[in-house]
């Protein structure tokens, strides 16, 4: 396989995520129990064999620099492999990272160190599966100049993504950003190809664009608005489809961009045939725990016609202990206690919170080291919740960190 530089985007703000990143960049943000959302990126590429790897970083990214630091030091700099954070530093002029494209331009200087013969450029917010080897492989079968990752899906969900238009080869020939009315995928009318962010250049061909890019008075410097659409008139670009092996259909990928995609996918994990397989030992999620004993639930026991002492259809991480409490479809992330005749449905408690009893939670989301004190219902009155705390329109309560009731 020829040279391949990964380079993460993981600077974003995270507005729409908010107030999961009120203290925490976005990729650094907890998912699924153990992980942080930047885990699945970054063990895709290891399982895929790219192990030169930079985490490009701006806002709020100490929680992040730690995360990287503790879980991904694994590598051996002798043969050439790392995971590196680099700190938006102003290289080329006196403006932090303006676009997608410009945090590239600004850190010409790991390609001219690393001499890449491609780039894989990808997102740190994104849940998904991929062997990028096959993406790779792809590119230069077609001898494709930029490869973007598309997935298949509905013309109607348009107004939610960028929109490839591709001829019968596959080769790139217009891009639309969030069109009202989207073109389909040749033969298929209802269908249409979203960008996923994923996007492997050829190195000559990457600088090349970038820079002139940089030298364009009006350009918001993203890849999807500015270089891409340029692009199609200059060089070849091609469209990889994102499928899955097995069933031959779109795989699983979730832009976990928003409070209510956040909580879609955690919740997907609870599914009998999740789209992110935690358990594939072909392909693992790696992270780092804190050390912790393993998970107890004690004291069942009926009252008042429910059953307490379960853990139903959920995921219940190392150190937390249930006592009389009744858990259902809900992740709980380590050193999370529940105390008895306490109920949780449908949310997502993260690290180090502890549930008093007699407790009704049900479609929240509840952030770190919270207390919550007997008695509390969250998620049974959505009126009084949004008083104190965030709440979408789709009804999820969000609970910031460290919160004091």
């Amino acid at each position: 396989m020829k040279k391949v530089l990964a380079m993460i985007l993981a600077g974003g703000k995270g507005e729409r995520l908010y107030p999961l990143t009120r203290d925490r960049a976005k990729p650094a943000v907890p998912f699924g129990g153990t992980y942080r959302i930047i885990d699945f990126t970054i063990s895709n590429c290891i399982n895929s064999n790219v192990r030169k790897v930079y985490v490009l970083t701006q806002y709020r990214s100490l929680s992040l620099d730690r995360h990287i630091q503790r879980a991904w030091n694994i590598f051996s700099e002798r043969f050439g492999e790392f995971v590196y954070i680099i700190h938006a530093q102003q290289r080329i002029n006196e403006n932090w990272y303006k676009g997608t494209a410009d945090a590239i331009y600004q850190n010409f200087y790991t390609l001219q160190q690393e001499r890449p013969d491609m780039v894989l450029i990808l997102s740190g917010d994104h849940i998904y599966k991929m062997d990028y080897r096959e993406l790779i492989d792809y590119h230069i079968k077609k001898k494709s100049d930029l490869t973007v990752s598309t997935m298949e899906l509905d013309k109607k969900y348009s107004r939610d993504f960028g929109v490839l238009e591709v001829n019968e080869d596959r080769q790139v020939t217009g891009f639309q950003e969030k069109p009202a009315k989207p073109r389909t995928i040749p033969g298929r009318p209802d269908s249409m190809f979203i960008n996923m962010g994923i996007y492997l250049f050829n190195t000559d061909i990457l600088v090349k664009r970038l820079i002139e890019n940089a030298k364009k008075a009006y350009t918001q410097h993203d890849f999807g608005k500015n270089i891409i659409p340029a692009m199609l008139k200059t060089d070849r670009v091609f469209a990889f489809p994102f499928i899955d092996k097995k069933t031959k259909t779109p795989a699983y990928w979730r832009d976990v961009g928003t409070i209510e995609a956040y909580y879609e996918a955690n919740i997907d994990l609870l599914s009998e045939k999740p789209g992110s397989n935690l358990f594939d030992k072909d392909w693992p999620f790696f992270t780092v725990e804190e050390q912790a004993a393993p998970a107890k639930i004690s004291g069942f026991e009926e009252r008042n016609n429910i059953l307490y002492g379960l853990a139903i259809n959920s995921i219940v991480s190392r150190g937390c202990i249930i006592h009389k409490a009744n858990i259902e479809h809900s992740v709980l992330s380590p050193n999370v206690s529940v105390d008895q005749y306490s109920t949780i449905k449908n949310s997502i408690l993260l690290d180090n919170i502890r549930v008093g009893k007699e407790c009704r939670i049900q479609n929240a989301i509840i952030d770190k080291g919270i207390i919550v004190p007997d008695g509390t219902e969250i998620g049974y009155n959505l009126k009084r919740d949004s008083k104190k705390f965030t709440v979408t329109d789709s009804g999820i309560v969000v609970i910031p960190k460290n919160t004091v009731f």
